[in-house]
């Protein structure tokens, strides 16, 4: 069954007096967010403070945008302060370091009592990264108690009172002139780090046959140090260009945790009921990915939504064959000039047998809809059980393009290849090299393989003496295809002839 849904989602209504207060996520799979809030206010006429401490630690002063999305109400931002740093147990310990501070310490029985211990040394606080990652852990306390020095707390820390200026969360203030008095629905954007999305695709093959079942899955990570409630949350897939802030510091790596949860969930057969858990449109030079129902993304979490799903999708398996190892590190920045002079470029031979998995993404094959990258699960089923055969990734997949995917080598189908003969006649600027290409299949069936030849001396070539048919594939590679019965063997011969 296939199921490609339909746009279902609709912006929010934006009136000027909004009976709650709202917000919409556009995740990007580059590790930002645009966040849009509407924030319901009543406005003075002249200056107004509006202070707003629900905004990530990790938001992007210079991104805020502050608006009346009807645009009946002219507004302008005289001054604008944030401060992404809230006070912790941490942060306030190192207020105290080489101060005496009193503990409350309890003891057996519930009675509880104060000592009180110089601080050393706080510990400070766990450093992040513009990403919501963690850089360094905070280091333990040490602090000294009726003349002994011990690592950690004695008790919990008994703090004087807070000072005025003291925040318990990020808190953005602007300073804000309107022309005119009452209240007002006011849409604050901004960008912010530390939240990314990621697509991962699982597909499943009978025991025998290539007709797969695929489920798309999107997995979303918010590290941004703000909870989103009763969110509306769209995903925006395609390579968008966003500038790195010089001078900070950035964490691009995730979490380590990349385990995507419930890899097998709704694989089985049977009817897909209720509404499409995502839909998707075009949006600019991009796609937009909408879920379809408000969900509370909590910090730190994890948060997983299938959104796309077919049942049979027909798939090739295909057995592709390239001889020739060249060695990257040896070499590495070589041109013409330098492989030509060498006799040995490209005789390396590569005994491994690539296996693929192709699929056509139409709406044909019961399929057709635009790909977001992300990684490629294959499994096959093997009795009730399903076994694990392979995984990769693929790029952005527009709507009517081929999905290719390496999924690893062939155990019972061997290569070999050999260079036969070499000739230079430098003083004619020709080279003539000959190849012997043997591939073997111990399987018990019979195979098609794509035996694959790079030309690397010219740009100039001529194939003589071919022992099979080829396709010329681009302007220095060649394809042959052929047919090995069960145990059996296929030797390929051919010459080039290069010129320049």
């Amino acid at each position: 069954m296939n199921v490609v849904a339909p746009l279902l989602f609709t912006l929010l209504s934006l009136s000027a007096q909004p009976k709650a207060e709202q917000t919409q996520l556009t995740i990007y799979n580059q590790n930002f967010a645009v966040v849009r809030q509407l924030v319901s206010t009543d406005l003075q006429a002249g200056i107004n403070t509006l202070t707003r401490t629900d905004v990530t630690r990790t938001l992007e002063p210079d991104s805020v945008v502050l608006r009346d999305p009807t645009g009946k109400r002219a507004l302008r931002v005289l001054e604008q302060n944030f401060r992404p740093s809230a006070l912790t147990p941490e942060t306030l310990l190192e207020r105290y370091e080489g101060k005496l501070l009193d503990f409350e310490v309890m003891e057996p029985g519930g009675r509880k009592r104060k000592v009180t211990g110089k601080v050393l040394r706080s510990g400070g606080a766990a450093q992040y990264s513009r990403y919501g990652q963690v850089i360094s852990q905070a280091a333990q306390p040490v602090i000294e108690v009726e003349g002994k020095t011990r690592f950690g707390l004695p008790g919990v820390p008994l703090f004087p009172p807070l000072s005025g200026d003291d925040i318990l969360k990020p808190t953005l203030s602007l300073v804000v002139e309107s022309g005119q008095a009452g209240p007002v629905g006011l849409e604050l954007a901004y960008l912010t780090s530390g939240m990314t999305w990621e697509a991962a695709y699982n597909l499943v093959a009978p025991e025998t046959g290539d007709t797969v079942s695929l489920t798309g899955l999107v997995t979303v990570k918010n590290r941004s140090g703000k909870v989103f409630p009763n969110t509306q949350i769209q995903l925006m897939a395609g390579d968008v260009s966003k500038l790195r802030p010089a001078g900070i510091d950035e964490i691009i790596s995730s979490d380590g945790d990349n385990t995507l949860i419930g890899g097998f969930g709704g694989m089985g057969g049977g009817a897909f009921m209720g509404p499409p858990p995502v839909t998707q449109k075009s949006f600019d030079e991009y796609h937009l990915y909408s879920l379809s129902r408000k969900t509370t993304l909590q910090d730190g979490e994890t948060k997983q939504v299938e959104f796309v799903r077919s049942e049979t999708i027909d798939s090739e398996r295909v057995y592709v064959y390239s001889g020739a190892w060249i060695d990257p590190n040896r070499y590495r920045g070589w041109g013409y000039e330098n492989i030509r002079s060498s006799r040995e470029f490209g005789t390396q031979s590569n005994p491994k047998v690539w296996v693929m998995r192709e699929f056509e993404n139409t709406e044909k094959n019961h399929l057709g809809i635009p790909l977001p990258k992300g990684r490629v699960r294959f499994y096959r089923k093997d009795g009730e059980a399903l076994q694990f055969v392979g995984e990769n990734t693929i790029d952005h997949t527009p709507q009517g393009e081929k999905v290719r995917v390496y999924t690893g080598d062939a155990f019972d189908i061997v290569g070999e290849r050999r260079q036969t003969n070499y000739a230079d006649s430098s003083g004619k600027s020709t080279i003539d090299e000959s190849f012997e290409i043997k591939v073997r299949n111990r399987k018990k069936e019979a195979v098609t393989v794509r035996v694959v030849e790079k030309l690397y001396r010219s740009w100039n070539w001529e194939i003589k003496e071919p022992s099979e048919k080829f396709a010329k594939k681009d302007s220095n590679t060649i394809e042959y295809t052929v047919t090995i019965p069960p145990d059996g063997e296929k030797v390929i011969t051919y010459t080039a002839h290069y010129w320049w």
